[in-house]
This record gives C-alpha cells, structure tokens and sequence, in this order.
C-alpha cells in the first residue's frame, strides 16, 4: 500500500509489520517513533493536535482534508505550554491549502513546523484506517527528509526502540510541575475568553494531561480552579481545602500512571469530597476502585461516538480519545457501570453507589465535538452543591 506520487517522496511511514508507505513531507523535518492511530473527526484537527492525550501518537486523519481553516492561537488545549506537545506525527490525504477562515492566523504547515510535529501527506489514510481495523493500533516511524534520502536501517532502529504506549507512564510527560490557578471561561461569539467573577466553589484539578476547555467546562459552572501536578499527594491536595477534586484526561498506560495516582485517589474517594474523572482520570478511579483496566485493539478517537447514558436512557454523541478501557467484568460490587458506548459496548462511564463518585471515559467538554455531554459538568457541580446545602441545577436545559 503506498501513496500516488507526483514527485519523489519526501516523507515515509514505517510499521512495525514492515509495511512501508511514502508521502509528501509536511511539518518539521526528522523522525519520530509513535503508536498510529486514526482519528474519524472532520473538525477540530488544531484542538487534537494540542491534546496532551495523544502524547506517544501518530495521529491519522481519514477526513481527507485538514488544514483548510489554518491555525490560531485560541484552540490550543495544552495546558503545560512548556511540555512536549506530546503527538508523534501527523498523517493526512491531501495537501495542505491556504486557509480560508476568518480566525486563521497561520498556515497549518507552518505551525506543524514551529510546534516540531512531523508529517505526512498524500497517503491512502482510509486504506491506513482499514489495516488498523484489521491489525489493532500499529507501532511505526514517521520521517520528513525534504531531499528524500532516508537512512532505513536507523528508521526500523528508532522504531525498534519505541517499546509502545503499554506500561508506559505518559503523564508526568505532559502534566504541569506546578500548582496554579485557573479562571478562564468557554469562548462566545464577538467576545472570545472571559473571566470567571464571584465564583461559589473551589475544585482542584490533578493534572495528568487535562485540555483547556475542560477546565473552561468547570469555571463555567462557578468554579474556581487550582491545578496541581499528576504526583500530588492527597495530603497536599486536601491542604487546599477543594470542595471536589477533578481527574483529567492524559496519555498513557493507566496502569503504569496508576502506580502513584491511584494511593492518592483512594485518599481522596476515602473524605467524601465529590470527585469526577474524564478520559485517563475514568480510568484511573477505575483502578483505584479495584478494577483493571485493558488495552483496546483500535481505540476509540473521533467525535461521533454515540454513548448511552445509563442513568437517564438517553444516547448522547461524544468525543472520544483512548486506547485503553476499564474493564467492566473487574468492577466490585458498589461500582456501577453508568455510561456504555454504542459502538462496541465497552465501558464509557462508572459511579460509586452512594457516593459523590463518577466518571466518563469520553470528553464532554467537547473539543472538537458535540456538545451533548455538557451535562456532565452540572451533574459533577450538583454533588458539590449539596454538599453545600446550596439547589441542584437542571442537568439539561434549553440554553
């Protein structure tokens, strides 16, 4: 399988199969070594490229074209500007275009370049898609060499040495080194970013790769936020006196991440603050409620992924970015399952009968995506505010 040529290739991909594709180099030159995966989203590649959760990725895009809105300096949802922005490489069909949207500020190659992302254009990526279906998650290299000499033996070397994302603690990767306050609102039209005045509750945030706009999802609901290091104690995070504690999404074997976080969400679970995980931090509390968690053949990355709600019926469509699951067979009893995806069935969301404990394996902050899941930051809030004595809120309304 190889991409059309026009010219000689400047770009190549090689699998771990010893499959060999050749493309047009975007991006930064060099080499990286990464899991391929492929994302189904036809919007939001800005949004996916800056998340700390594909940190050890390669992301595949099969929307064919990526690029055509540019790039700015607004959708960008690394949090730890100083990390690694944490994606391998990119791979796409078509060329990258001039863009074409009002908020653009730079060309898409152009800001691969700057961030030192390295790609691929003009590969089959549905055919690339299929063999991932087939084959599971693949390991492979990616290289930009505008001359398009390439020296094989240290590509298959480089990817020899990538010992792929399972056992592999990503987060401390991504995660902030220090605690810092967050009060940044969602964007609006005309407006852009705002600010969160008088705000009613004070959550912390463990950082294990979380995205801005999850953030922006909790100050929205009158919170104000301080976000700590993935290897904060529970100790140190208590000393902050949150009303709720916030799990977030990151890279990464749970298991491996969980050698640390897991005493410390235990703690945490243990006082009967409210505590919500999201993506990696489902996971996580998945561990630390005595589940196991699995690596998954293909993963789940696009934002079409229909989720139903167990609590209510209702099927929501939602963002999804992982390559492992929580195992629902290993969950104990008091652990419910909540949440469950309409695309294979795996879990999508858990709970802790009687207490204040919940979490969802896809992302409702939404970005990119749907906003059906929006709720869940109400229902999270809902459970701080009658800690507080303080009305629930409608978890969905019409606004």
């Amino acid at each position: 399988m190889s991409g059309w040529q026009e010219t000689p290739p400047t770009a190549v991909l090689i699998l771990r199969d010893g499959t060999r594709l050749e493309g047009r180099g975007i991006g930064a030159t060099g080499t990286s070594a990464g899991e391929v995966c492929f994302n189904t989203a036809m919007t939001g590649y800005q949004e996916i490229l800056t998340d700390p959760s594909y940190a050890g990725q390669i992301v595949t895009f099969t929307f064919p074209h990526v690029g055509n809105t540019g790039t700015n300096d607004e959708d960008i949802e690394t949090v730890n500007m100083a990390a690694a922005s944490g994606v391998r490489g990119v791979i796409i069909k078509a060329d990258i275009t001039n863009p074409s949207n009002y908020r653009a500020a730079e060309r898409l190659d152009a800001w691969l370049k700057k961030r030192g992302i390295v790609g691929i254009a003009g590969l089959d990526t549905r055919a690339l898609t299929a063999l991932i279906r087939e084959n599971g998650l693949a390991d492979a290299v990616i290289a930009h060499a505008p001359d398009g000499k390439f020296d094989e033996a240290a590509l298959r070397a480089e990817l020899d040495a990538f010992p792929g994302l399972e056992g592999l603690d990503l987060a401390k990767e991504v995660s902030t080194t220090q605690t810092y306050h967050w009060d940044e609102t969602r964007w609006r039209w005309g407006e852009g970013y705002g600010t969160i005045e008088d705000p009613q509750f004070h959550i912390v945030a463990i950082d294990y790769g979380a995205k801005r706009n999850i953030l922006r999802g909790l100050t929205e609901q009158g919170a104000r936020i301080t976000i700590v290091p993935a290897t904060t104690s529970a100790e140190d995070i208590l000393a902050l006196e949150p009303d709720g504690v916030f799990l977030s999404n990151g890279p990464g074997d749970p298991a491996a991440t969980g050698e640390y976080a897991v005493p410390t969400i235990r703690t945490l679970i243990d006082t009967g603050k409210p505590v919500f995980g999201i993506c990696l931090g489902h996971q996580l509390l998945g561990l630390a409620l005595g589940g196991k968690t699995q690596k998954m053949h293909q993963g789940h990355h696009g934002a079409n992924h229909p989720v139903k709600d167990l609590t209510t019926g209702k099927v929501e469509i939602t963002s999804m970015n992982h390559g492992f699951s929580v195992d629902r067979d290993s969950l104990p009893s008091g652990v419910v399952e909540t949440h469950v995806s309409l695309f294979d069935g795996s879990n999508a969301g858990l709970a802790v009968e009687g207490q204040p404990v919940f979490s969802v394996q896809y992302h409702p902050e939404a970005s990119p995506g749907p906003h059906d899941a929006h709720y869940l930051f109400t229902r999270f809030l809902n459970h701080v505010r009658e800690q507080k004595g303080m009305a629930a809120k409608p978890e969905f309304t019409t606004a």
